[in-house]
């Protein structure tokens, strides 16, 4: 009966069936007709009159658009676009989020969404995870968009802001989700056009972002932040390094069995807190001879060792970092495996953990800039995502981003198997039966993919299976330079492969291996030729094509013999034969040796089988040793294993179990959107804030001297005002105004007023006072003008203005985040933080712009060039 509901009320099968009837058919009725095209991108251009000239909007040339892309991709790349791929460019030009398996295409997929919106001229960006994907994806899909006559770019770190230009003017830019967000930053930052990176008149348009559970769910706790080097000594923390050792970790108050703290600290491994007791404050106190650990003075150290003791017992090397060979501490991630170079921990914890390391001590940052990926992302026109795991944060992708989920049916049907876990007592029991595992289907030759949640774990199973005599790659941070090549041949008869986190890839294990890269690598080593020539690429897509034409298309390679395009040929054939032997074996076998807290990246794992209706099958390994079961479940089933007096070697299959687990996945899952969501409603006060500054900043770089003359002028009248506001107000006689005081500071600013009659105001009413002094400040400031002439004052404006606003910007974010580092406190005076938050910025907001207005009304009149102000 469920089953007859769930079908009768499946919006997503009922959408689908939609799009196949409004889209894919009509698309399809286009087909034979579209393959007599000669000049795609005549067609193309043509409808981009079309849309640009004649009116048309995008969803009015939808059909021939995607028969011209669908062909484009046919002739370009030998790919055609499968009618569900089809289903997936339409939800994307939507401004849905695509979920899609894994080995769907969807590199392809995004093919249309891109073609189709680039029409209007505006620019869009395909926002990837990593600078591999970014080269990969602007490659592949290159061919296939010049053929439209599209023009195509790549941003990446390494360019000059020349280069990003163009880059981003091009109709299509791949960039990393990092990248692209810094890039805006920067450019908020930038002092002249030239030194800007994104578009000045369409900078976000039309986004659509890749594995965008990975950047828009795991990765949106930690926002985008630009610092620069803060005046705070470093060497302190190599004090407080010592300084812990000194300190013992305690237990928390428990009730009924313990009511306070023992020792001198103790530790919240769920929020990742470390509190200190009363017996650790008198101690920390007597050894730093500290009257009061918490004093206003003393607070900075009581941070710092806060920060030490964290670093010490929550940040594991080799887990949630490394130390590289330079002797840098380089985060990693803990949902995909990669090391993040560039990224540091804030409010001082990556120090600590440098000064824990040994390792020299960069000096600590003050932001300079900083947004949220959720609110960076809301700024676009349009953005859509696409993944292989969504559905099951669709409520945060509806509430945060207005996007619902579409789940698009796969090209073939899924026949992985996938088993039910086994749970042992402990790590070492489950470690011996995974290596027992991997034995019996190494010496069937099937293909193993071992997933592990960090490096550590890793090494210590790459460690037993090497004592087993087991060959076998490993793939984690340390080794990310061979990620492409270790995944693409991980389908291959016999191989073993122990991957760090699987999520966001990008790279498809196909069975049997993929002779596309062993070929383009062999051009890469042998010839000295990058893979990605367009000679190159067409050779190698005619060998894994069976194209007659490819020995031919091998000659026109510098320095290529017959006997490596026989070589690549045979290489080919290898491939072939072997994708047919491991189906019959079964297909790739995923083993998974923890839970990870998220059910995506699980999900992710087991979804690494059975690409394209392949066969595979799949099984988790866990402990109740394992970080998620030891933190979270149920302890019940522990006690139970113990009556029953299983051990290591005994694992348990029960619904039970698997409950127990898919219950603190979800608790870990709601903690994590909570984080999400609070860090969110603070980053929603500031972004505000931002917004207004980056209009007005954006304004005064881009815009004409007219505007520029008109923002100064407005800000030197509310200055003004100010002044009447403070020294002569409204409601009190004349006779208490401050005339004294307004003359002092209007004189600060103006020194050009040194002749007005302040003192003959206080026979003025207050309308006439006001009209008085915002003319001779007025007069003041044509004066100037005639002084410097209007182009060389309206460009000291411009320069002023972006000076002062990006000084008081950077004390202003300084302040915001000392603010927001200590709101917390306000819940013991049963207050709302957040209230408090809101309220406080708010005030420190308007108390910058006051300030701002001011600084710039002292410049323009006071500053000379080669003279200070």
């Amino acid at each position: 009966m469920f089953r007859v509901l769930n079908k009768l009320f499946d919006n997503n099968q009922r959408d689908v069936a939609q799009i196949v009837k409004t889209i894919v058919q009509p698309v399809n009725a286009l087909e034979e007709e579209t393959m007599k095209v000669e000049d795609l991108a005549a067609a193309f251009m043509e409808l981009r009159r079309r849309v640009q000239e004649g009116g048309e909007s995008l969803d009015d040339v939808i059909i021939p658009a995607f028969a011209l892309i669908r062909e484009a991709g046919r002739r370009s790349i030998g790919k055609r676009h499968y009618d569900v791929q089809l289903i997936g460019g339409y939800a994307l030009h939507k401004g849905r989020i695509a979920e899609m398996r894994t080995g769907e295409g969807k590199t392809l997929v995004a093919s249309l969404a891109l073609a189709l919106n680039a029409l209007e001229g505006r620019g869009c960006h395909l926002v990837t995870v990593n600078d591999y994907l970014a080269r990969v994806g602007a490659e592949e899909n290159g061919l296939l968009f010049r053929t439209l006559g599209l023009t195509v770019g790549l941003s990446s770190r390494e360019l000059q802001p020349a280069q990003k230009q163009a880059a981003y003017a091009c109709d299509i830019t791949y960039v990393t989700n990092s990248e692209l967000g810094f890039d805006y930053l920067r450019d908020n930052m930038a002092q002249s056009r030239e030194a800007l990176s994104l578009r000045a008149d369409f900078p976000l348009n039309f986004a659509i972002v890749d594995e965008v559970d990975s950047i828009l769910i795991d990765e949106a706790r930690t926002p985008l932040i630009i610092s620069g080097a803060a005046e705070k000594a470093t060497d302190l923390y190599y004090v407080y390094a010592k300084l812990i050792r000194r300190l013992k970790k305690g237990l928390p108050a428990e009730p009924g069995v313990r009511t306070e703290p023992t020792e001198d600290y103790t530790i919240d491994e769920k929020s990742k807190q470390v509190h200190l007791t009363e017996q650790g404050i008198s101690k920390i106190e007597r050894l730093l001879s500290l009257n009061d650990l918490y004093s206003p003075e003393s607070m900075e150290k009581a941070h710092m060792i806060t920060q030490a003791i964290r670093a010490a017992e929550l940040y594991k090397r080799e887990k949630d970092y490394i130390v590289n060979a330079e002797g840098e501490v380089i985060i990693i991630d803990e949902f995909t495996g990669r090391s993040m170079p560039g990224r540091r921990y804030g409010e001082g914890l990556h120090q600590a953990i440098e000064a824990k390391e040994g390792v020299k001590i960069e000096n600590e940052n003050q932001t300079l800039a900083t947004i949220t990926y959720q609110n960076f992302f809301r700024l676009y026109s349009k953005f859509a995502g696409m993944t292989g795991t969504a559905k099951t944060e669709e409520k945060e992708f509806l509430d945060i981003y207005g996007s619902d989920v579409l789940v698009i049916p796969t090209n073939r049907p899924v026949i992985r198997k996938d088993a039910e876990d086994l749970v042992y007592r402990s790590k070492m029991g489950k470690y011996r039966a995974v290596v027992e595992e991997v034995k019996t289907m190494n010496a069937s030759g099937r293909p193993i993919l071992i997933g592990t949640a960090s490096i550590v774990t890793s090494e210590q199973l790459s460690g037993l299976l090497t004592d087993a005599g087991i060959p076998h790659s490993v793939l984690n941070a340390k080794f990310e330079a061979q990620e492409a090549s270790i995944i693409a041949q991980a389908g291959r008869s016999g191989t073993v492969t122990i991957a760090t986190n699987m999520a966001g890839r990008g790279t498809d294990i196909k069975l049997g291996g993929d002779s596309e890269s062993i070929i383009g690598e062999s051009i890469e080593q042998q010839l000295g030729i990058s893979r990605f020539s367009p000679e190159a690429e067409n050779f190698i897509k005619a060998i894994s094509r069976e194209d007659p034409e490819a020995a031919h298309l091998g000659t026109l390679i510098p320095g290529i013999t017959p006997e490596f395009i026989a070589q690549a040929q045979q290489l080919h054939a290898d491939v072939k034969a072997d994708h047919e032997r491991v189906k019959e074996l079964g297909g790739l076998h995923i083993v998974g040796t923890e839970r990870h807290e998220s059910r995506r990246i699980d999900n992710q794992l087991r979804g690494r089988a059975g690409r394209q209706g392949d066969p595979g099958s799949s099984r988790f390994y866990v402990s109740f040793e394992d970080d998620l079961m030891r933190l979270f479940a149920n302890d019940r089933v522990v006690a139970m294993m113990d009556r029953l007096g299983m051990d290591d070697t005994q694992p348990i299959e029960a619904k039970m179990v698997t409950g127990a687990i898919e219950k603190a996945q979800a608790r870990v899952e709601d903690r994590n959107f909570s984080t999400r969501k609070q860090l969110l409603e603070f980053d929603n006060v500031m972004s505000k804030q931002r917004d207004t500054v980056y209009a007005q900043r954006r304004e005064v770089l881009l815009g004409p001297d007219e505007d520029v003359e008109e923002s100064t002028e407005g800000m030197i009248a509310d200055f003004v005002d100010m002044q009447l506001a403070t020294y002569v107000p409204i409601e009190q006689n004349a006779d208490a105004w401050d005339i004294e005081g307004l003359q002092t500071a209007v004189l600060d600013a103006v020194p050009q007023l040194e002749g007005f009659d302040f003192e003959g105001l206080r026979s003025r009413t207050p309308a006439e006072v006001q009209n008085a002094l915002l003319q001779a400040v007025a007069d003041a400031y044509d004066a100037r003008k005639d002084e410097l002439g209007p182009t060389m004052l309206n460009s000291l404006a411009r320069y002023v203005l972006l000076q002062v606003v990006d000084q008081h910007w950077k004390e202003h974010l300084h302040s915001m985040d000392v603010l927001r580092q200590g709101i917390g406190l306000r819940g013991y005076g049963q207050r709302d933080p957040f209230t408090e938050y809101k309220f406080e910025a708010t005030n420190m907001f308007n108390e910058m712009i006051d300030t701002l207005k001011g600084e710039v009304t002292k410049f323009v009149f006071r500053m000379q060039f080669g003279q200070s102000a």
